[in-house]
Formats: structure tokens, sequence, C-alpha cells
């Protein structure tokens, strides 16, 4: 566990903190970083991995299929956990649970911990992580717009685009141009140093962590219960080998930061999430380093 920590989860633990210091140093702004991560460099990641990734369609099916169907056990997991709680912070601690950090946390762990192949599965679990965030967000913050108009969002997504080029040249077998290879590549690279700067520059930011009931509640199980739970969909659903080990790290990431973007947006309890997402984040570095120390017997189940 120590190697795992010190080989994985130091990587991203320092860049992030590079980030937490430039915001306490400088007047800096997360959004101006937000739609550079969002509006290009993710998008060219998202293409740069699909490009040359050696994830199957059918393997990439089965893997976004249990990636849904444990996002939805563990909204249904709050649902009961918080169910006395008033409204507005039940739904807080559903999408709290439901919503994991795949982007700037999920991608670079993946790719310490289970090389290129590793991140190619990360990849695949981040696309449908943006797909539900932009959905099951609005639909459980109760924004006037409900999914439809978080659909509408997602499809004014660049990345969601890239997606369809790059399904696109693979189907069809199209040579690209070596330079506009090379220049996506290039963007791609920069997507996670980036996001992790992001992160550090939010969480630098953030003020004090309430340690509330429902924030504990969603923490413990986005935290600790998610990771089991991926474990047994995963099997149940026949992922096996890096499938498997792909669903369980990426359980094992916190709270996403879009989802208190989302509950601010929507007038829902910000409060709750934000201190969510700092806690989270914060315990996820043990649980993160502890599932990774367990990959090699989780790859070989089954």
């Amino acid at each position: 566990m120590f190697a795992a920590l010190f080989n994985v989860v130091l990587p991203v633990v320092l860049v992030a903190g590079v980030g937490a210091l430039l915001a306490r140093r400088f007047p800096l702004h997360p959004d101006t970083l937000g739609k550079v991560s969002l509006n290009a460099l993710t998008p060219a990641l998202a293409l740069s991995s699909l490009l040359g990734t050696t994830v199957t369609a059918r393997a990439g099916l089965r893997l976004s299929l249990a990636y849904f169907a444990l996002a939805g056990l563990g909204v249904l997991a709050a649902y009961l956990a918080a169910r006395r709680t008033p409204g507005l912070t039940r739904r807080a601690v559903m999408a709290s649970v439901a919503i994991g950090n795949n982007g700037n946390f999920g991608l670079p762990i993946a790719l310490f911990a289970l090389g290129q192949a590793g991140l190619d599965q990360a990849v695949v679990i981040f696309l449908c992580s943006v797909v539900l965030t932009f959905t099951l967000g609005p639909l459980l913050y109760g924004s006037a717009g409900g999914a439809r108009a978080g659909l509408l969002a997602v499809l004014r997504l660049p990345v969601v685009w890239c997606i369809g080029a790059a399904l696109l040249v693979r189907l069809l077998d199209l040579p690209l141009p070596l330079g506009l290879r090379r220049g996506i590549d290039l963007l791609g690279q920069a997507a996670l140093p980036m996001v992790l700067l992001s992160l550090g520059i939010q969480l630098g930011q953030s003020g004090h962590v309430a340690l509330t009931r429902p924030v504990l509640t969603a923490v413990g199980l986005r935290v600790f219960a998610m990771p089991a739970l991926a474990l047994a969909v995963g099997l149940a659903f026949g992922l096996r080998g890096l499938g498997l080990q792909g669903l369980v790290l990426a359980s094992a990431m916190p709270t996403a930061v879009n989802a208190f973007l989302l509950a601010r947006e929507y007038g829902a309890d910000a409060d709750t999430v934000a201190s969510a997402v700092a806690l989270s984040t914060l315990a996820s570095l043990g649980t993160a380093a502890l599932v990774v120390t367990l990959l090699p017997g989780i790859g070989a189940l089954g």
C-alpha cells in the first residue's frame, strides 16, 4: 500500500498541490482553466485515446453498461441512507455518491496504476461519466429542464463530437495526416496535468468542510461502499481482467467537482456537495491506494 501511495497517488497529489499553492498565492480563476480543459484538452485526449485504444467495441459497451448500473445502484443506496433528510439535501447526497471524479482524478491514477491500457479503460468510463453528470445531475437537482436539458448540454460538449469523429475514423479506417495526429496527441498529453492543476486550484480556493451527517453519509458511500459494489457489479456484467480493474478503480474516486457546480447552478444544497467533494477527495487518497494495491488480485478473479 505504501508503494501505491508513493508511486500512484503521490504524483497526483503533487500536481494538484501545486495548483492549491498557486490558488493561495495568486487570484486565479478556475472557471477559465475548466473551460480550457473541457473544450480543448479533454476532447483532444478522448480523440487521441479512442484513435489508439485497444478496447474493443464489445468490451467498451459492457464496461459502459456496468458503469451506468453502478451509478444507478449508488443513487438507490444514497436515497435509502438519506431518506429522512430534507429533499434538497437528500438529492445532494444522491448526486455526491453517483457522480465520481473520473476526469481530473481518475484518469491520471488509472494511467499510473494500469498503464496506457488502463488509461484507455478510464477514458471510456470518463466519457460515460460526462453523459451521466449532465443528465443525472440536472434530474436529481430538480432543474426546470430535467434530463432533457442535461442531454442537450451533453450534445453541446466538444468531447461528444470528438468521440463521434474518432468512431467514424475507426469505422471507415481513414488515415489521418501525421501532423494532425501529432497535434491531437500533444493537446491530449496536456489534459492530465491541466485538470489536476484545476482540481488543486478549486480545492485551494474552497472554504471550510462541514462534517454533517449527510456529508459523512455521502463520503462513506462514495469512497468506501462504491468500490465493493463495483466489484460485484463488474463480475455480474462479465467484466474480467483489465475491465474489472478499471471499473473498481474508477469507483474509488471522490465526488466530482462538477456535482458541486451543477448544484450551485440549479439552486440545490451546494454546501453539502462542496463539503462532500473536499472530504471525499482527502479520504480517497487512502482508499485509492488500497484499491491499487488490490488490483492484481482483482484482475485475477474469474
